[in-house]
């Protein structure tokens, strides 16, 4: 049987953000007529060289997501995707090669040459989901 989270034993942090990155969701939230009913959605999607691939958005919370709060930013994250990404943390950097968020993830254990796909570690008796 494959373990799952259950929405009552997800712990409150998740997933963190860094300071700079609530600064900059909260920012980009300000400007958006709806913010204040919007969350950040942390997802993984199936893609890219190494497998999976972050999806970041603002988007309203659904019915069977994990919602929690962190430095003042709702989080949500489907129920898929909270195996993969527990313990995360987000960030926003501003460098030479461009400025955005990125998933500091230690359930990783390869990511491609480019970056911007990874695999986590299958557990023993867990089922990866075909399609994520």
């Amino acid at each position: 049987m494959a373990s799952t989270i259950d929405p009552m034993d997800t712990p409150q942090e998740a997933i963190k953000l860094t300071d700079k990155a609530s600064e900059k969701v909260n920012e980009l939230l300000s400007s958006q007529e709806d913010g204040s009913e919007q969350a950040l959605r942390v997802a993984v999607r199936g893609g890219g060289c190494s497998g999976f691939q972050y999806s970041l958005a603002f988007d309203k919370p659904r019915e069977d997501d994990h919602i929690f709060e962190n430095k003042g930013v709702s989080v949500v994250v489907d129920k898929v995707s909270m195996q993969f990404v527990l313990g995360s943390e987000v960030d926003y950097v501003d460098g030479l090669q461009g400025a955005g968020f990125a998933v500091n993830n230690p359930n990783v254990v390869a990511a491609c040459g480019c970056g911007s796909s990874f695999q986590v570690r299958e557990d023993e008796g867990a089922e990866a989901p075909a399609s994520v």
